[in-house]
């Protein structure tokens, strides 16, 4: 299908809020502070890019999606008040610099499937490049799945079966990571720019069957992104190659989440190692599953920070 580009910015204070509400703290400066000798964004901020392109004010989220939704022949038109995300993975090509500043850099996107799950809904999977625009170099690639909600039984192919990563079989977590999120924590982590109401506004919430506003789901997955790195990469954004993981059950803000991780000790061509992991609420609720990550450099008792 046809590719879209989108211009897309960023500033060093947009990286200082995206490190705040994913919960990162004072003893990964580097992420924090912009005069750190070793100052960096966090590998997976470019996933707050499609929702925050260029804009600096806050948006509307619905008018937005609308206008950026693709038109795909044949599919209907999909109500994006009922579109949740699916699934989420990101391949780091290159680390992108603090700041967009004086450079050009763009997403270009491309519906890579459309599959008719019945009366269900209906699966959309786009991909986007991150590219900077004068030099034609790729930062980094993003799959999105996103599930519209009862919105199915149009006549299209059913999609293939996925990939699964499981943990492995009846052996205990090489680590776990904690975070409590707080009660506004879907209040702070859409500041960053994804404006959802369904993340702030306490009604939406149960018309879809949820007990209220509930967390970004991708909030939850950039927090378990923080304990992956923090646990096995030193917390250097540079050794993070790839992550994804699926959106199994929603969190509430308040929750506490578990991150459980496993060294499966399978390694890529460029040396990059697996690492396996589900996320739960405290009382057991899987909320993040088939995640799976890659990382350069992986220490077998995982530590603390390198920079």
């Amino acid at each position: 299908m046809s590719e879209a580009a989108t211009p897309v910015a960023w500033l060093k204070r947009d990286l200082l809020v995206f490190a705040n509400s994913i919960g990162i703290e004072k003893d990964e400066l580097h992420f924090l502070y912009e005069l750190h000798p070793e100052f960096a964004a966090f590998p997976t901020y470019p996933i707050i890019l499609l929702f925050k392109h260029t804009e600096l004010e806050v948006i509307d989220f619905y008018v937005q999606a609308t206008r950026f939704q693709p038109v795909i022949p044949g599919v209907p038109k999909l109500d994006p008040r009922r579109i949740v995300d699916g699934q989420r993975q990101i391949t780091v090509l290159k680390n992108i610099p603090t700041t967009s500043a004086g450079r050009e850099f763009e997403l270009r996107g491309k519906v890579i499937g459309v599959y008719d799950k019945g009366k269900s809904g209906t699966v959309t999977e786009i991909q986007h490049e991150l590219v900077e625009k004068t030099t034609g170099e790729v930062y980094t690639k993003i799959v999105s799945s996103s599930f519209a909600v009862g919105q199915g039984n149009w006549g299209g192919p059913k999609g293939p079966k996925g990939v699964s990563y499981p943990p492995p079989a009846g052996k205990k977590p090489d680590a776990t990571f904690t975070f409590s999120t707080s009660p506004s924590q879907a209040l702070l982590y859409r500041i960053n720019g994804d404006y959802n109401p369904l993340h702030a506004d306490p009604a939406i919430g149960p018309k879809m069957g949820f007990p209220g506003a509930i967390l970004h789901g991708l909030c939850t997955w950039n927090i378990a992104a923080h304990g992956v790195l923090k646990t096995f990469g030193g917390s250097d954004p540079a050794r993070l190659k790839s992550f994804q993981a699926r959106f199994a059950s929603p969190v509430m803000p308040g929750d506490k989440l578990i991150v459980d991780m496993w060294l499966t000790g399978q390694k890529e061509a460029d040396g990059s190692e697996e690492v396996v992991f589900v996320t739960r609420v405290e009382g057991g609720k899987v909320v993040l599953s088939n995640g799976r990550a890659l990382l350069s450099g992986i220490q077998a008792g995982g530590g603390a920070s390198k920079l």
